[in-house]
């Protein structure tokens, strides 16, 4: 049994535990039983995202350490486009989450990560964005 499938038989016994927990318990349990299994996915997602970005940082920093010349100063517009799509497809779990966990406050941290992590990767694609010279000069600054 690989180790995806075991976390989706863990998860499947969880399911089958929460159902006949409330079986036992009545419909007065219900809602706390669904919550505690939304919980249980709800970290298990966020534990499979959490390895995948680990995994891709990986690869980056591999990348890079076997690529000594630096990185390119602008995208195509297939790598920003593809970025903000992957942006807006994890927003979505991530405002559920935030949501869910600290209602409004935890919305706005959210979409404040969100939007933050958007405004690096257009600084670092776009150096001349925030009026700063792509030649790195900064003649047009005044101390």
């Amino acid at each position: 049994m690989t180790g995806m499938d075991a976390r989706d038989a863990e998860l499947k016994k969880e399911l089958n535990a929460a159902l006949q927990a409330r079986r036992e318990l009545g419909e007065e349990y219900e809602s706390a039983l669904v919550d505690s299994f939304l919980e249980k996915v709800d970290q298990r997602i966020d534990g499979a995202v959490e390895r995948r970005v680990r995994r891709q940082l990986a690869e980056h920093r591999m990348t890079v350490a076997r690529d000594s010349r630096s990185p390119k100063v602008t995208d195509s517009w297939g790598e920003r486009f593809g970025f903000g799509i992957v942006s807006l497809v994890l927003a979505v779990p991530l405002s559920a989450i935030g949501g869910g966990v600290a209602d409004l406050p935890g919305l706005l941290v959210a979409w404040a990560g969100i939007v933050g992590v958007n405004v690096v990767q257009a600084v670092r694609t776009n150096p001349g964005l925030f009026g700063r010279r792509r030649d790195g000069r900064d003649d047009d600054w005044e101390d």
